[in-house]
């Protein structure tokens, strides 16, 4: 197995981790562009966010496949399989001239950015030692962060000194990288059992986990928050963009510097479920959202940048505490138990446009402040209600 601070421990995550980079850079650098896209294209907000979120869309519902495929043809194998095909799409982007080839390519592309986040941590339980695992997890995390922060400044940069499609260049050109050095530098598994692929066993095996009221519960309340929270920036983009602030999407791309403290929020949170039951710790989180939130109803763009770093941190976690929580409580099938999370959470965050749409014809901002706080209340009272469910069940 691959031991700790070995060389083949650093090749091998290092490889992963640029790999993650490059896959959360795609997947999130729309995102501070939709305003321009809109100008230029003639749309509304909500048609001009199925260019960000229809990626997550079909990220989500590529994870369904991803998890047990894998254990058919192999980690290594899939993985190089989804890394080129992501490149390949990445590069029909540079040439796209019309709104509806956008949206088609980045639906292709989302369908490729789903094999790493269901294979790289599978492939790490398998070939890392446990010190290592450990080591190799929090870093694949923060590069993960890192992409989808890079992947939103570099794009914003470039629109304001170039055509919005020069990000998809030097994103390519990572991705080319990225696929060497899989190719060159994460060892072979050698402890990976191949097994048959089967279709109905992983359809059993989802449809138990969706009949456990734990898991459940705990799916929604993560694919619920993320439902908020990450479209709370798309609209809040558009805000920026308009009068008094007209921010370029240089300076709406460094709105999500704001991520940074979910990384804290990840890092206490092992802490958070040493002093309390992880459900009220999720409830900790859902808490501090909504403070955010009203934070961010403030005129000024100082007031609304803090509100935003709240919201990151109450809302990662939330995430962490659900994504280790979801682990703790699958009784089978772990590893298509988490999938499944991934699943809700990625569905959340395509469709919470749809939501918050109805909230921003009527008020605007303010409108949307509504439509969060009412959401964020459903999440509150599943995060309660999950905490009932466990007492009963003496897991907490």
């Amino acid at each position: 197995m691959i031991e700790y601070k070995s060389a083949m421990f650093y090749r091998s995550t290092f490889a992963l981790c640029l790999a993650a980079v490059v896959v959360f850079a795609n997947l999130h650098l729309m995102q501070p562009l939709l305003p321009e896209l809109s100008r230029k294209f003639g749309l509304s907000l909500l048609q001009t966010s199925w260019a960000y979120t229809i990626s997550t869309l079909f990220l989500g519902l590529s994870l369904l496949v991803y998890a047990a495929l894998s254990d058919a043809w192999g980690r290594k194998k899939l993985l190089l399989i989804t890394l080129v095909g992501m490149n390949l799409s990445t590069l029909a982007l540079t040439q796209v001239d019309s709104f509806s080839a956008l949206l088609f390519w980045r639906a292709i592309q989302g369908i490729f950015l789903g094999g790493l986040p269901a294979i790289a941590i599978a492939y790490m339980g398998e070939e890392y030692t446990k010190p290592a695992l450990v080591a190799a997890v929090g870093f694949y995390i923060s590069a993960s962060s890192l992409g989808g922060i890079s992947g939103r400044l570099m794009a914003g940069a470039l629109a304001d000194i170039g055509h919005w499609q020069w990000v998809f260049w030097p994103v390519t050109v990572l991705g080319i990288l990225s696929c060497l050095l899989v190719w060159r530098t994460l060892p072979p598994a050698r402890r990976f059992v191949a097994s048959s692929f089967n279709a109905r066993q992983a359809i059993a095996d989802n449809w138990y986990h969706l009949r456990q009221p734990l898991l459940l519960l705990t799916y929604l309340i993560g694919g619920l928050s993320f439902f908020i929270f990450l479209n709370q920036y798309t609209y809040i983009a558009f805000v920026l963009s308009e009068a008094p602030y007209y921010l370029s999407s240089f300076w709406i791309g460094l709105l999500f510097v704001t991520y940074f403290t979910g990384t804290i929020g990840s890092a206490i949170s092992g802490k958070v479920a040493a002093k309390m039951p992880v459900p009220l710790g999720m409830a900790l989180g859902i808490v501090i959202l909504v403070f955010g939130t009203l934070i961010t109803l403030s005129p000024s763009l100082l007031g609304i940048v803090l509100g935003f770093f709240i919201n990151a941190f109450g809302f990662f976690l939330t995430h962490s505490l659900a994504s280790s929580w979801v682990n703790q409580c699958a009784t089978r099938a772990k590893a298509s138990a988490s999938a499944l999370y991934l699943v809700f959470y990625y569905l959340g965050a395509s469709t919470g446009s749809l939501y918050l749409q109805p909230f921003w014809q009527w008020l605007h901002w303010p409108g949307i402040v509504v439509g969060a706080l009412l959401m964020y209340s459903v999440t509150l009272l599943l995060c309660l209600w999950l905490w009932q469910q466990a007492k009963r069940l003496q897991l907490s």
